[in-house]
């Protein structure tokens, strides 16, 4: 049974290794084929000949040689053909370079066209050197193997171009870099000037609503005084002239102001620095608005050392009306209404300096009766006009000793070298203007004015400037203003003062020096930089803010100065 059993068994097994002897025969038989067909792809052309078995350059343009040419198992591509696609490469790209850098300096200015002949020149040689006839004979346009010799040859130009152009390409890289941030740093000055004009336009028109807004201190001043007059009505009836407002003999002020603090400060000065203050008369004019409050002041705080204050109101001039004055019809005109109200392109400011010109000071009257001194105060031969931005700080009676030469109006000259003359106040491409002055005629100042009224009457400068007036109607002559038809009327009758009478700009012009302000006898705040302003220039202040009465109880409820 046993036996049977192993006879059996190795029956079976027969069949089984003959099977697997097969298979492992068969995969043999296919891996040989397979091996076979992979040598002869590699080592024979099938499109060639039978006689030609030779090998041949992977870089001919027969199919099979293209095939073999892109896989990754040209093992047998010709070495020097690709270290020549290398070079190419190589000059290609430095060329495409060098003609960015070229396309560049075409954008820029002048003094890169040598650099930019530079660049089209190394361009030039890069494509010179591949169309020399031995390279493109022997490199370009065959089939046959690659001479190593001549290879190297173009090898080495393309290399010593290569370094030209690195080199070139690194200097220009500088160069363009400064010039690109010269040119961002130009248009960055160009942003930040237009920045600064806006700036300064916007400047310009704060500093105006700034200087021309009543402080609320003052206007706190202004009602107290007011009110202290309707509380009191009887304390404060007008007595009438008083024989000394009509005096020749004495020295006499005009002040026009419809600011109580700036008036009571000039007189105070005045007064305080005055030799002989009892003969001393100040003629205060105000609007009807103000005149309570100027009223009350000088009643309440009269001037020390016995000087005189008459205080009256423009209306109480009678003469001054539409019909005497051009300036009151003008200013009631629809069109100067319409030049300063209206929202038009003809009222638009393009520059701060016509601010100052649209400034509604003009439509006040107060800004115009100094050119009515004389009717004012007709029993009067001479009068020191007072702006009320100023301060006195000398003994003023010595301009009533100076010898006038018949002339009507003594003031200080502000011109120096082109600046302050005629031709920057009037304009002198109108025919009228060109013909009766010169452009280079010296201005003055208004503030500190010393007429003499007898020859203001003799040389009819009322009519003159009544006549001017009516001319700039449509303002082609000069702007508006004061200081123009100023310089007009008193053209050829202006005797200049010393200048040490009278220095101005503490209201604008920091730059003063404390020796020449400590010098004069009168300091002008002239400018949007008034002393009772928060705006004020800190040094000058002082100087005005010594003669404010703070002792006045009014002055210290209204928190004057803090």
């Amino acid at each position: 049974m046993a036996g049977g059993h192993r006879g059996g068994g190795g029956g079976r097994s027969v069949p089984l290794r003959n099977f697997f002897t097969y298979r492992i025969f068969v995969s043999a038989m296919f891996t040989l084929l397979f091996l076979v067909t992979v040598s002869v792809l590699f080592t024979a052309n099938p499109y060639a000949s039978p006689h030609d078995r030779e090998p041949v350059l992977p870089m001919t343009r027969t199919p099979m040689n293209s095939y073999v040419h892109r896989t990754f198992l040209a093992i047998k591509s010709d070495p020097l053909k690709t270290r020549l696609d290398l070079i190419q490469k190589q000059a290609n790209d430095h060329i495409a370079l060098i003609n960015a850098y070229a396309a560049y300096a075409r954008k820029l200015k002048l003094e890169n066209s040598k650099q930019l002949r530079v660049f089209e020149d190394l361009i030039r040689s890069f494509t010179d050197i591949t169309s020399k006839p031995s390279y493109k004979s022997s490199l370009f346009d065959t089939e046959a193997s690659i001479d190593e010799e001549v290879l190297k040859q173009f090898d080495k130009e393309v290399k010593d171009r290569v370094k030209n152009a690195r080199q070139l390409i690194s200097e220009a890289k500088e160069s363009f870099d400064n010039q690109l941030k010269i040119q961002k740093l130009k248009d960055t000055i160009f942003a930040v000037n237009e920045q600064l004009t806006k700036a300064k336009k916007q400047g310009a028109f704060s500093s105006m609503i700034a200087a021309k807004s009543i402080p609320k201190s003052v206007h706190c001043l202004a009602m107290r005084l007011v009110e202290e007059k309707l509380a009191h009505l009887e304390k404060y009836v007008d007595t009438g002239p008083k024989p000394e407002f009509e005096d020749p003999n004495l020295y006499h002020y005009a002040i026009f102001s419809d600011n109580v603090i700036a008036a009571s400060v000039v007189v105070n000065s005045a007064v305080k620095n005055a030799k002989e203050p009892w003969k001393h008369v100040f003629h205060v004019a105000t609007d009807r608005m103000n005149l309570a409050a100027m009223q009350v002041w000088f009643k309440m705080r009269p001037a020390e050392g016995g000087a005189h204050v008459e205080v009256k109101a423009v209306e109480d001039y009678t003469f001054l009306n539409s019909s005497y004055v051009p300036v009151l019809r003008q200013i009631e005109s629809a069109n100067l209404q319409r030049f300063y109200f209206e929202n038009r392109a003809e009222n638009a400011t393009k520059d701060a300096n016509n601010l100052k010109f649209r400034n509604p000071k003009y439509l006040s009257m107060l800004n115009h009766v100094r050119f009515y001194l004389p009717e004012m105060y007709p029993k009067l031969h001479r009068i020191l006009f007072l702006d009320d931005d100023i301060v006195v700080q000398k003994d003023l009676t010595g301009l009533w000793n100076i010898d006038m030469d018949g002339k009507v109006n003594g003031a200080v000259e502000t011109c120096f070298g082109s600046f302050h003359r005629y031709a920057q106040y009037m304009n002198f491409s109108h025919p009228l203007i060109k013909e009766r002055f010169n452009p280079k005629a010296c201005a003055w100042a208004y503030g500190m004015n010393f007429f003499d009224l007898d020859a203001w009457r003799r040389e009819k400068c009322t009519e003159d400037y009544h006549y001017w007036q009516n001319m700039n109607e449509n303002r082609t002559l000069w702007k508006l203003g004061t200081l123009p038809p100023g310089l007009i009327t008193f053209y050829s009758t202006t005797k200049p003062l010393d200048k040490s009478w009278h220095v101005l700009g503490l209201g604008y012009n920091p730059s003063i020096s404390m020796d020449e302000i400590n010098n004069a006898a009168v300091i002008h705040y002239n400018g949007n930089m008034k002393p009772w302003l928060d705006i004020a220039i800190n040094q000058f202040r002082p100087l005005w803010t010594k003669y404010v009465d703070y002792e006045m109880e009014f002055v210290q409820m209204c928190n004057f100065g803090l």
